[in-house]
């Protein structure tokens, strides 16, 4: 069993966890923007989005079969490509913010892998940007509200004088 986090490394859990909700949004409707990609490119429409080009501003060029698979037709900026591109590498960005917060929070190796498949199942980076943000919240609201109760609890040492100013 994994020991709890200390005291001390709340803040940094705090800003672990912004950190990790932002991520997880953007990591989100990258995947749900790349799913749409994919079915406009990859069923019966063999379609994808470009900006710019012979077609207008945004609009949608055919992908035929070459000799090497599906080939663009159309001509401008890609926006199919630079979607698969940004989640691509935001996903690594997004399993960064995973780390940091499984690490602070000294969860046990499977919740890892459980957030990092956030980024690959639709759906589950919302999900568990959710979960997650509830239950640090509420551990950090817990430990902090034991540790003051503890520390009203000790005994004041009444037998050295009080310092200037306190009387």
């Amino acid at each position: 069993m994994p020991r709890a986090p200390k005291l001390a490394s709340f803040p940094a859990i705090r800003g672990a966890l912004r950190f990790y909700q932002v991520c997880s949004v953007i990591t989100g409707v990258g995947l749900l923007l790349l799913c749409a990609e994919m079915v406009l490119k990859y069923t019966p429409l063999h379609v994808e989005l470009f900006l710019g080009g012979s077609g207008g501003f945004l609009w949608f060029a055919p992908v035929v079969e070459g000799p090497e698979g599906l080939e663009s037709t159309g001509d401008g900026i890609n926006l199919s490509l630079g979607i698969l591109i940004v989640h691509g590498w935001f996903y690594v960005v997004y399993l960064f913010a995973c780390f940091r917060i499984w690490s602070l929070m000294r969860w046990q190796f499977w919740r890892f892998l459980l957030l990092a498949s956030g980024g690959i199942i639709p759906f589950l980076s919302f999900f568990m940007e959710a979960a997650v943000a509830r239950d640090v919240k509420r551990y950090l609201a817990e430990r902090e509200a034991a540790a003051s109760a503890s520390v009203a609890a000790l005994p004041v040492d009444r037998s050295q004088p009080a310092p200037e100013g306190t009387r």
